[in-house]
């Protein structure tokens, strides 16, 4: 159903972000100007109006929110594609309780757009595996997800 618009997260949105889930990230080049897009996992809702993501410090991504904060978040979840746009910044420069030197973005939602084209839905979301140790990487995203629930 395209052309939803929202004011923050919708229930549907939000339970999906209550654990790791494979998004789409876009910011604006730090040098470039340009739009720079990035696929993470390392996602939470805090609440309706707060997403935190967490990415390694030295990313790109963390120089561009810092010289631009305007993001947009693409998830597909609830059958559709959505964009949620807002303001990102640092909330912690390094995640504590975490073993990797891992960034925590905090991003404030300002809108919420359903943006699939009319008439039709997603019928499978994307899925993704882990190529490196299994209990490594369960282990890890368990850190990840945790330390994002305290801060």
């Amino acid at each position: 159903m395209a052309n939803i618009v929202e004011p923050k997260l919708i229930q549907p949105l939000f339970d999906a972000l209550q654990k790791e889930h494979y998004v789409t990230l876009a910011t604006i080049d730090y040098e470039t100007n340009g739009p720079n897009v990035n696929a993470i996992s390392w996602t939470l809702a805090k609440d309706a109006q707060t997403i935190y993501f967490s990415v390694d410090n030295r990313s790109r991504i963390v120089e561009n929110i810092k010289a631009n904060p305007a993001v947009v978040i693409t998830l597909i979840a609830n059958e559709s594609t959505y964009s949620i746009s807002g303001e990102a910044s640092v909330k912690q420069e390094k995640l504590e309780g975490v073993p990797l030197k891992l960034a925590l973005i905090e991003l404030k939602v300002k809108e919420v757009r359903d943006v699939m084209f009319y008439g039709s839905k997603i019928v499978t979301e994307p899925q993704y595996d882990k190529t490196y140790d299994k209990n490594a990487a369960a282990k890890l995203d368990n850190q990840v997800m945790e330390a994002m629930r305290k801060a």
